[in-house]
């Protein structure tokens, strides 16, 4: 794999991978995947030889970023590319300056996956779209 992750502005794209893996893959309502975010969000897209195959979009509120929208292509599962991604919002976050604490709503099936990057869960297990989440953190 020659794997690329760079901000993009291509918001299109970025859509296109979340439909196919939240909407098509997993059963999540295209009104509950798609929402008014995208365009204030920073978008993160990881390219394969120059083929998308992950993205991830970051958010802030305050001294708050928070890494959503995180998918990757079946075929590109069990790469490192998630942990890539997420590790590339949460240095984008401290280059920024401000930025505190990183935060996420984890899937409760991938909550070890986050622990190993850092993260802390925070609250409670909660329904999102049908799937259940726990909020998870980690200070910068």
């Amino acid at each position: 794999m020659s794997v690329t992750i760079a901000e993009t502005r291509d918001i299109a794209t970025c859509r296109a991978l979340r439909r196919i893996v939240f909407i098509e893959e997993q059963g999540v309502s295209e009104a509950d995947e798609v929402d008014d975010r995208d365009d204030e969000a920073t978008h993160l897209l990881a390219t394969d030889a120059g083929r998308p195959v992950g993205t991830a979009r970051l958010l802030t509120s305050g001294s708050t970023g928070k890494i959503g929208r995180v998918c990757v292509l079946a075929e590109s599962r069990g790469t490192g590319l998630g942990a890539a991604l997420i590790r590339a919002g949460i240095e984008t976050f401290r280059n920024r300056g401000g930025i505190e604490a990183v935060k996420l709503g984890a899937q409760v099936h991938a909550q070890g996956f986050y622990e190993k990057l850092g993260f802390a869960p925070i609250g409670e297990v909660y329904d999102d779209a049908g799937i259940p989440h726990i909020d998870m953190v980690t200070r910068l």
